[in-house]
């Protein structure tokens, strides 16, 4: 997962970006030349970019880059990045160090998600 300070999210030249509210039904979003897709967390503790995020991924088969931003959180990055978020924008003044010291204490998990199997699974 790409992570990025607050100040370091600038818009790309000839990336098409879609910002998406988090209330909205990503099931019936047009994805016809999107190249990334920006979730946002008005708050930590609203937790549906994640569901969106899962959906965009699971059911439209979205390939490109998902991104959180808002309030987003050191200790919600590893929920993001298994819900299918690739990319998230760190609130002001959180360290990026911190972020990956996170990934790498958790670093496998017993239940699948978008990018592992099931440990059971794996482990037959």
């Amino acid at each position: 997962m790409k992570i990025l300070q607050a100040g370091e999210a600038q818009t790309e030249p000839g990336v098409n970006v879609l910002a998406v509210a988090n209330d909205a039904d990503v099931t019936e979003l047009p994805l016809e030349g999107v190249d990334r897709i920006e979730l946002s967390f008005p708050k930590f503790s609203d937790g549906r970019a994640y569901s969106q995020a899962y959906l965009l991924r699971r059911r439209r088969k979205f390939a490109g880059d998902i991104r959180a931003t808002g309030d987003v959180l050191i200790d919600q990055l590893v929920q993001m990045q298994r819900t299918g978020f690739s990319s998230a924008v760190l609130k002001e003044g959180k360290d990026i160090g911190e972020a990956q010291r996170q990934f790498d204490r958790y670093s496998a998990f017993y239940q699948g998600d978008l990018q592992q199997p099931p440990h059971f699974r794996a482990a037959a």
